[in-house]
C-alpha cells in the first residue's frame, strides 16, 4: 500500500487531502511512522526524528497513529488476496506476498499482468486506498518491482531479465544490505549489484562472512527460491514505551515495567498464548540498551508471574541517570500454561491487585505517556451538537477540533475545554463499505512480493 497510515489519514479526513501528513509519535523523543508524499518533497521520511520532520516541514498535519484503523483496513485488503491464492505471507499491516501458481490465477505473463491489473483495482474499490503491485518469478524480485511501481504503479518483471534489470542497481537495492553492509562494501568498491557479481562470491564470504556473503552472492544473481509461508509463527510477544522526559526515580521506572508487563500479558492472552522466558529491556540516558532475561520452569500468561520475574530483572540493571525507554517482553512461545504452586500464588496476588490495564490509546510499539493521550492529534472524536470529526490539537486545556467525515467537505474547527461533557472519543468512520463485483480468483488484493513461479505483490512504507 502506498504510504498507508497517512493514506488512510488523508481518505479519512477531507481537509487533509493533497495536503502533507506526518504519522507518528508527537513527542520530543518521537519518530515518523509514515509520510505522505506531499510531506516526501520536504525530505520527511520513516524513521526519522519528529523534531526533524517538524524542521522539513512545519507546516505539515501531525498526527497519532491509530493503529486499530488501519489494522482493519488492512484485514480487508488481506481478506481479498486470500480469495486470490492460498498462500499469502504478510510482512506487516501494508505488505504482504502471494504465490499466484498455487492459486491458479496466473500461469504465464500476460494472465499474472491481468491480476494485477484487477487488484489494483480492487483495492482501490475497497478501501479507498491505492496500493503498487509488483510480479516477477520470485519474492525477492516482486518486491523490488513493487518498489519500482511506487506510488500507484504496477511493474512486471519478464523471466530472463532479472539480471539485467538488477546490475546497475544500488546494492541497498537487495534485501538484507542496510547501512552499514552498504558502507562496507562501498569502501571495497562495490556500489551495484553487477559489481557484487563481478566481485564474486569468494570475496563476499571474506567481505560479510560466509553466510551472508553467499546469501548476497545468490541474490545478486536474482536466485531467490524461498517460499511463500502462509502463516508465520509468533515468536515473541512484547511492549516497549518510550518517555518524553528520562526517568530518574527508580520508583516509577519499577511502577513503569509493572504496567509493562501487564501490558504483555494482555496481549499474550488475546495471541491465546504463553511463554518461558521473561525479557526487560532497558534504554538509558546515553542511549545504551540493556537487556536481561528469566526463562521459566514452563510457559505461563499468569500475570504476577510475569510482573515479578521483570521486577527480578530490573532489580540487576543500574538506572542510574536516568530510563528514557522500557519495555518488557515474553519468548519461547506456546499455545498452553504449565501451572505450579509459585504460578498459583502468584495469580493469587495478581487478583488481589486488579485486573490486567489496557493502553489507552493504539498499540505503537513506543507510545508517550499515558497522561497526554486524551485527545491524541488525529484521533477521532464526537460532539453531542456538531457530530463527528477529529482533534487537530490541544494544550492549555482547549482542545480543537475539525468536524469532517470521510465523505464531506472539508469542515469547520471549533475549540473547546478539555473537559467538555459534550466532547466525547469515538470510533472511526469507515471510508469504503462497496465491495467489488466479482472479486476474488483473478480479481483480488495482494501487498508485496510473491513465491513460487510467478509472484505478485502491493507495497508501502508504513
Amino acid at each position: 500500500m502506498d504510504a498507508f497510515f497517512a493514506s488512510v489519514e488523508q481518505a479519512s479526513k477531507p481537509s487533509l487531502r493533497g495536503k502533507a501528513v506526518v504519522v507518528g509519535g508527537l513527542g520530543p523523543r518521537g519518530v515518523v511512522a509514515t509520510a505522505s508524499y506531499e510531506a516526501r518533497v520536504f525530505g520527511v521520511h520513516s524513521a526519522m526524528p519528529m523534531a526533524q520532520a517538524r524542521r522539513l516541514a512545519p507546516n505539515a498535519a501531525y498526527l497519532v497513529p491509530r493503529f486499530g484503523f488501519y489494522r482493519a483496513i488492512s484485514e480487508r485488503v488481506m481478506e481479498l488476496l486470500r480469495a486470490l491464492s492460498p498462500l499469502v505471507e504478510p510482512l506487516s499491516l501494508d505488505e504482504a506476498f502471494v504465490d499466484l501458481e498455487a492459486g491458479g490465477a496466473a500461469w504465464d505473463e500476460q494472465s499474472a499482468r491481468l491480476v494485477g491489473v484487477r487488484l489494483r483495482a480492487d483495492i482501490r474499490a475497497v478501501t479507498g486506498l491505492t496500493g503498487s503491485v509488483g510480479l516477477a518469478a520470485s519474492k525477492m524480485l516482486a518486491k523490488i518491482a513493487s518498489e519500482q511501481a511506487k506510488p500507484d504503479g504496477l511493474v512486471v518483471i519478464e523471466p530472463g531479465t532479472e539480471r539485467a534489470m538488477l546490475g546497475p542497481m544500488s546494492v541497498r537495492t537487495l534485501p538484507g544490505v542496510g547501512p552499514a553492509t552498504g558502507d562496507h562494501l562501498r569502501r571495497a568498491g562495490i556500489t551495484t549489484v553487477e559489481e557484487i557479481v563481478e566481485a564474486g562470491e569468494d570475496e563476499l564470504v571474506r567481505l560479510l562472512g560466509k553466510a551472508h556473503g553467499h546469501g548476497l552472492y545468490a541474490m545478486a544473481l536474482a536466485r531467490d527460491d524461498r517460499p511463500v509461508v502462509a502463516e508465520r509463527e509468533t515468536k515473541s510477544v512484547s511492549v516497549e514505551d518510550t518517555y518524553d522526559v528520562d526517568i530518574h526515580d527508580r520508583v516509577r521506572v519499577g511502577l513503569e515495567v509493572q504496567r509493562l508487563a501487564d501490558r504483555c500479558v494482555r496481549r499474550l492472552r488475546e495471541a491465546g498464548l504463553s511463554g518461558r522466558t521473561i525479557v526487560l529491556k532497558v534504554r538509558r540516558y546515553d542511549f545504551s540498551t540493556l537487556t536481561r532475561s528469566e526463562t521459566l520452569r514452563g510457559p505461563t500468561d499468569d500475570p504476577g508471574v510475569i510482573r515479578e520475574a521483570a521486577a527480578r530483572l530490573l532489580d540487576s540493571v543500574d538506572t542510574t541517570g536516568g530510563v528514557r525507554l522500557l519495555g518488557v517482553g515474553v519468548s519461547g512461545l506456546a499455545d498452553y500454561t504449565q501451572e505450579d504452586l509459585f504460578a498459583q500464588a502468584a495469580g493469587e496476588r495478581a487478583v488481589a491487585e486488579g485486573p490486567v490495564e489496557e493502553p489507552a490509546v493504539g498499540e505503537a510499539e513506543e507510545q508517550p505517556a499515558l497522561a497526554e493521550r486524551r485527545w491524541p492529534a488525529g484521533h477521532d472524536v464526537r460532539h453531542a451538537e456538531f457530530g463527528h470529526g477529529w482533534v487537530q490539537g490541544s494544550g492549555l486545556g482547549r482542545v480543537t477540533v475539525r468536524f469532517e467525515t470521510p465523505a464531506s467537505e472539508p469542515g469547520r474547527v471549533r475549540t473547546f475545554r478539555v473537559d467538555d461533557p459534550e466532547l466525547e472519543p469515538a470510533d472511526p468512520l469507515p471510508l469504503v463499505l462497496r465491495i467489488p463485483e466479482g472479486s476474488g480468483g483473478a480479481g483480488s488484493v495482494a501487498a508485496e512480493g510473491g513465491g513460487g513461479s510467478r509472484a505478485c505483490g502491493v507495497s508501502g512504507s508504513g
